[in-house]
């Protein structure tokens, strides 16, 4: 009896300390106090701005028949496919980040082949965070993530050098650099992620705002409100 009455215990306690969320994959109708669509739109900024790995999604092309040496199963004609990959947030279009894509690699044939594509990111907090207010502070459920939809469009040489977006790009991927365009391994060219729409789930729907953000808005960030912006865990987060 008394391990079953030290557990209701424990449970009791647990709730008191951690609110559960309301609303998870939609905003509460009755709650003014989540961000904004802007405050959201400069929030993902940052988070393109902080990271540099996503998961670059595209879609089979469709009535194509894969090489013979692709060694690809013949039903995957208009499937979807998500993998990871390198990106960089670089001048002149910080918001649409820069991406070495390599001629070989799935993404870039169909990107090639007329899919569009989709960057999906997700915060991860500084390993040295301060501890959080309850079991859901750094939910991974309660962590901001969204989706940039768009397409690919080469980036001439000429920009590259002159904005010097691969010495950008090589900062945040030193290793890169093996297949740069002109190396000895595979053709590589420079490209960026035209966004065309913007998908975020800021954390749970009671205290976070989950929706579209509409492009102009995504654009319109200014790098000062970037690089001024925090997140849950970073040094100076103030909570709203």
């Amino acid at each position: 009896m008394l391990p079953v009455l030290l557990v209701v215990a424990f449970c009791l306690a647990l709730a008191t300390v951690a609110q559960s969320p309301q609303h998870i994959l939609s905003n509460h109708p009755h709650i003014d106090n989540i961000p904004t669509v802007h405050e959201s739109a400069v929030q993902a900024r940052r988070i393109l701005n902080l990271s540099s790995l996503a998961t670059l999604s595209t879609v089979f092309p469709k009535h194509q028949h894969p090489a013979p040496l692709e060694n690809r199963p013949q039903d995957l004609n208009g499937a979807p496919i998500g993998l990871i990959d390198y990106y960089a947030s670089c001048d002149p279009t910080p918001h649409e980040p820069t991406i070495l894509a390599i001629s070989i690699a799935t993404s870039f044939k169909n990107a090639r082949a007329g899919s569009n594509v989709t960057l999906s990111l997700r915060y991860h907090p500084p390993i040295d965070h301060p501890p959080g207010e309850d079991i859901y502070t750094y939910s991974p459920a309660n962590l901001p993530r969204f989706s940039l939809v768009g397409h690919i469009e080469p980036v001439a040489t000429s920009e590259v050098q002159r904005h010097k977006m691969d010495a950008c790009f090589f900062d945040r991927h030193p290793d890169a650099v093996a297949w740069r365009p002109g190396n000895a391994i595979h053709e590589s060219w420079w490209a960026r992620l035209v966004v065309e729409q913007v998908y975020w789930i800021g954390g749970f729907g009671d205290r976070a705002y989950i929706g579209w953000i509409p492009v102009e808005e995504w654009r319109s960030v200014t790098q000062e409100e970037v690089e001024n912006a925090r997140l849950v865990g970073e040094h100076g987060y103030k909570k709203r």
